[in-house]
């Protein structure tokens, strides 16, 4: 299945027209079924880390995520960390020293490789996508194409779920997955110009707003793109206009 781009993942999460809730585990399975052999875990982000998991395949998915999130250790953090993929061919070998709990039990659990992919929107890291094989080896060029479209797809997929839309409302799920994940990105920097701040701070402060007035994040969004609401130099993300 290389080869695929984000909108033929997006067009095959919608398909169906599935609640919202399912989407994040309809994105593990379908990449798990894309890298054969692979268990996928989709794990969200916070400006602090890792806050929990959304979504993994049974088997080496699970436990390479229920693992991480029980030691707060391992390639997803680093991925986070970094905003770079962490790209663990031989665990065994590249992760004993620094993670030794976290490689024995991923090796308990039959997991030989993993490879943790940040999900970002520029320097926004909303979550880490982990792909683990039972099988020593890196990801071939195309292996590794796959697994990023599907790190890409998460990001509209993590922001349609922020925007709080119902998965039967308006044009295709695929086409409002890429406009909610669009418009977030574009008013994110808006505030972060109008406020003075960096992006990932601009991002929290217009999730405060959107929580504070129990609006969508995407309508706040589109308020800021269209100058109905501005931030300043001193906002909270609840105040102001």
């Amino acid at each position: 299945m290389a080869g695929r781009s984000v909108a033929d993942v997006l067009t095959e999460l919608g398909r169906g027209a599935p609640p919202d809730a399912e989407l994040p585990q309809r994105l593990a399975e379908s990449c798990a079924a894309a890298l054969p052999g692979a268990g996928v875990g989709l794990s969200l982000t916070t400006p602090a880390g890792p806050a929990g998991v959304l979504a993994a395949t049974r088997g080496t998915g699970a436990a390479v995520e229920e693992l991480q999130l029980t030691l707060g250790v391992g390639p997803c953090r680093d991925a986070w960390t970094s905003g770079r993929p962490a790209l663990h061919a031989d665990l065994a070998a590249t992760g004993a020293a620094r993670w030794p709990a976290f490689v024995a039990g991923a090796l308990g659990a039959g997991v030989q490789a993993v490879f943790a992919f940040p999900v970002r929107v520029g320097a926004v890291r909303l979550g880490v996508l982990d792909v683990s094989r039972a099988a020593r080896g890196a990801l071939d060029t195309a292996e590794l194409a796959t697994a990023l479209t599907y790190a890409d797809a998460a990001v509209a997929v993590l922001v349609h779920l922020q925007a709080g839309r119902g998965a039967g409302d308006g044009p295709p799920l695929a086409l409002r997955l890429v406009e909610d994940s669009a418009e977030v990105h574009q008013a994110t920097g808006m505030v972060s110009v109008q406020a003075g701040v960096g992006v990932a701070q601009a991002l929290g402060l217009l999730q405060a707003r959107a929580f504070a007035g129990g609006r969508p994040l995407r309508e706040v969004a589109r308020d800021v793109l269209r100058g109905a609401v501005r931030f300043t130099r001193d906002d909270d993300g609840i105040g102001g206009g």
